[in-house]
């Protein structure tokens, strides 16, 4: 896989109450990632971008929500969901990460 490839899969961690618990009780980390990754990919760039060893990658599709506001109605853009599963001996740290 090339390395622009890589940098352009993963978009954002997602960081909420939710994703932390799960964080620390089953050892994983949420990411949204491109709607085209299919689960080798996502694992592959998580392996060599966080040098970490994924054991398991779950993904979602989560659907845009329907808005209103004083222009009309509006729908937000669809996004996937990958939760990647650590090896006990791996950890992720996002502090200080611009």
């Amino acid at each position: 896989m090339h390395n622009e490839k890589l940098f352009t899969l993963i978009k954002s961690p997602i960081v909420t109450e939710k994703s932390a618990r799960v964080g620390e009780s089953l050892k994983q980390i949420v990411f949204k990632v491109d709607l085209t990754a299919n689960k080798r990919e996502i694992k592959k760039a998580v392996e060599e971008l966080f040098k970490v060893e994924v054991t398991k990658v779950t993904t979602s599709i989560v659907k845009g929500k329907r808005k209103r506001n004083k222009n009309g109605l509006y729908k937000k853009s669809d996004y996937k969901k990958a939760f990647v599963s650590l090896s006990k001996d791996s950890e992720i740290q996002f502090e200080g990460v611009n």
